[in-house]
């Protein structure tokens, strides 16, 4: 199908579409990397009256060491988020799920910023960003403030984004030393959303699991934080045992939806072998005595 008609305006300065976008109101959409956006346009499920391509905005792109954080341009790619140094080093559960996003021409293609801001919960990052606790920065013409992803995804494709707001970038903690990370996703094919998916970051000493995080992809409206597990493995000893029972209670809390590639029972089924997977895949191997 073609698009409904729009105004198309293409900004210089981030100062200049948060102006742009004020003005328009919630009429307006944003275009980064036109991954998610532009198939809603050619089917008219979404039919903007003024589109703000932030494409050439170069403040917005590239990866800052900022201390004891990342800062992550909402105009990076996948591609680039996935091979980053900074990324491997600090926050390598960010680069195994932007791995698995679509395919190698969507994510030179597709922004950082961009699958978040839509607020998919099938989407990979989603998941990744609530597990890792990080902070959306959102610049408005009154101002610039920061909301944590536990906040920050609020229904299915909404988000805390609202008229006239730009997200520019996210902030990630580093775990620093003695985490392992994994991102384990179930899919139908290579290049389909995950039908489940599973963040998990974990945290070991003396043979106990001290730590973890855990975000489930595709198990409700909104990306889930699996506090029941995080609870659960804490203080666990790394064996199987432990483990299974800890993951046991992955769809706790859960609303997983259904549709022609899963039903609610399969996909608890499915977050709790997949979380099993996920932490016995990140729990750090103790090194050589």
């Amino acid at each position: 199908m073609i698009p409904a008609s729009f105004d198309y305006i293409r900004p210089v300065s981030i100062d200049e579409a948060a102006h742009v976008l004020g003005n328009a109101g919630d009429e307006a959409k944003v275009l980064a990397g036109g991954q998610s956006l532009l198939p809603l346009l050619r089917l008219r499920l979404a039919y903007p009256t003024t589109l703000v391509d932030v494409g050439r905005l170069e403040e917005l792109r590239g990866i800052r060491d900022e201390g004891d954080h990342l800062f992550i341009g909402a105009m990076t790619t996948h591609d680039e988020v996935m091979r980053a140094g900074a990324i491997r080093e600090h926050a390598p559960l960010l680069a195994l799920a932007a791995a698995t996003v679509a395919d190698p021409a969507v994510r030179h293609r597709g922004t950082f910023g961009g699958s978040l801001a839509h607020g998919d919960p099938a989407g990979d990052l989603p998941a990744v960003a609530r597990a890792l606790d990080a902070q959306f920065v959102i610049r408005s013409m009154e101002g610039e403030r920061s909301v944590g992803a536990a906040d920050f995804f609020v229904d299915y494709l909404e988000t805390a984004l609202g008229p006239g707001d730009l997200l520019v970038g996210v902030r990630v903690p580093k775990l620093g030393q003695g985490w392992g990370f994994h991102y384990e996703k179930f899919r139908r094919t290579a290049q389909a959303w995950a039908i489940v998916a599973v963040a998990a970051a974990v945290r070991r000493d003396n043979g106990v699991i001290q730590e973890a995080r855990v975000g489930l992809t595709n198990m409700g409206t909104t990306p889930v934080r699996a506090t029941a597990v995080e609870n659960a493995v804490r203080g666990a000893a790394v064996d199987n045992g432990g483990l299974r029972e800890a993951a046991n209670e992955a769809d706790d809390g859960t609303e997983p939806p259904s549709d022609l590639h899963a039903k609610p029972d399969y996909r608890r089924h499915l977050a709790r072998v997949l979380t099993f997977r996920a932490l016995t895949l990140a729990t750090p191997t103790p090194p050589p005595a």
